[in-house]
């Protein structure tokens, strides 16, 4: 009789062990923030790596200077994918990645686009080239030029391509690669310079022209553990995104993938 109360705090006892269990197994999550160019193809492999390990991966998508500066303030991420080294090269400065994690995953290419039903088409991008006479009276739609990645690329491609002095008056700036992107889909503006992988998923837009890799510095993604992350799925994440599963998903998407076997 005596054991009978003891028996009954030990199987309230197990009944609350049982559904925190189950809620720490829920909870195991990764955090990651990416360049905003790369949200199709990256949420394919997020849930690839989901399916593979039963990591639930959650992804904020923005520009890369923005996000930098998000880490910088103590935002939560335990993975940072960058759409340049600039910004990767700003966090990792302030101490606030993991060096040994760091690798150079992608690259992509910068492309003129215009609305689908444009009459502009197959434009070759050489010296000098004159994008404010394509815009005519439009303007052309470009990630801020000051800091986000895609607009520091054109704003590099223009300059090399002695095309900038007559562009700048023109450009209707937006906050990251896919917002520019819908100013073009929209019809908002003629023209717009955006990364091939993002024109490749937007129907109501096509490449216009490519501009020449010498134009402009090499577009390469870099991804690297953040320092403050305590994250042990941090390790599994980096090695999917080296292995063939996840470089299949970044080639249907038009990356280039830079890890080599």
């Amino acid at each position: 009789m005596f054991c009978f109360p003891r028996m009954i705090a030990a199987a309230a006892l197990i009944a609350v062990a049982l559904p925190l269990s189950h809620a720490a197994a829920q909870e195991k999550t990764l955090t990651v923030f990416a360049a905003a160019s790369m949200k199709n193809a990256l949420d394919d492999a997020n849930a690839a790596f989901t399916k593979a390990t039963g990591v639930k991966v959650t992804a904020s998508y923005a520009a890369s200077s923005a996000l930098a500066k998000q880490i910088e303030g103590g935002a939560p991420a335990d993975v940072f994918i960058s759409a340049d080294l600039q910004w990767m090269d700003y966090v990792a400065g302030k101490s606030l990645i993991k060096a040994d994690t760091r690798l150079n995953l992608l690259g992509n290419r910068l492309v003129l686009i215009a609305p689908t039903d444009s009459k502009l088409d197959k434009v070759t991008i050489a010296k000098p080239f004159d994008i404010a006479k394509l815009a005519g009276d439009g303007r052309i739609a470009v990630a801020d030029v000051k800091a986000v990645p895609a607009g520091l690329y054109a704003k590099a491609a223009l300059e090399n391509l002695d095309g900038w002095a007559a562009a700048e008056p023109k450009l209707a700036m937006a906050e990251n690669v896919r917002a520019t992107l819908a100013f073009v889909a929209r019809g908002e503006t003629p023209v717009g310079i955006v990364y091939e992988t993002d024109a490749k998923v937007e129907p109501k837009v096509k490449i216009a022209g490519v501009f020449p890799e010498s134009s402009h510095p090499p577009i390469v993604y870099p991804v690297a553990a953040t320092a403050a992350s305590t994250n042990a799925d941090n390790a599994n994440y980096l090695k999917f995104l080296r292995t063939g599963e996840a470089k299949a998903i970044f080639d249907k998407y038009g990356f280039s993938f830079l890890i080599k076997s």
